[in-house]
């Protein structure tokens, strides 16, 4: 996937634009459905769940670096957490799918990142808002202390 993003260029696409496609590019990547369902049975068992988690941590971080972010704050973890249940849900989603070249998989996943954008709107109008606007600029100077990992421990997170 990494390589198949690299080939691409991406620049003139919207993030949105970007993550469906990286998505999408993901999940093609894995043809044999038959696969990626055992897999997904096996990772979820109680012993294989944190490797199972990682391993989806570490899709959604190779998908976000791919297309160029370059966060190093709390948005580093909101980024990877919620592209990791998008990612998950079309994964899941694709597995069911009998609709021509994976159609329905593609509209799922498309309203699922409306979805996330639905949220980043509200979150604007949290902190225009007069009565919120404090609240907002709190919460913004708190996160604003949450680092990232550095690169050369973002594969040895404690607890993965």
């Amino acid at each position: 996937m990494r390589e198949m993003l690299a080939a691409q260029d991406l620049s003139g696409m919207r993030v949105r634009d970007r993550i469906a496609f990286a998505v999408r590019t993901r999940i093609e990547a894995d043809s044999d459905r038959e696969i990626v369902r055992r897999s997904s049975a096996l990772f979820a068992l109680p012993p294989n769940a944190v490797t199972g988690g990682r391993l989806i941590w570490d899709t959604a971080d190779a998908i976000w670096t791919a297309i160029g972010d370059t966060s190093d704050d709390l948005n580093w973890y909101t980024k990877r957490a919620i592209l990791s249940g998008v990612h998950s849900a079309a994964v899941l989603y694709w597995l069911g799918d009998e609709s021509p070249d994976s159609r329905e998989t593609w509209a799922f996943l498309d309203r699922r990142i409306d979805d996330v954008m639905e949220f980043e709107r509200f979150k604007g109008l949290f902190r225009e808002n007069q009565w919120t606007r404090g609240l907002a600029a709190a919460a913004d100077a708190l996160s604003s202390k949450v680092k990232a990992p550095s690169k050369e421990r973002r594969f040895n997170l404690p607890g993965c």
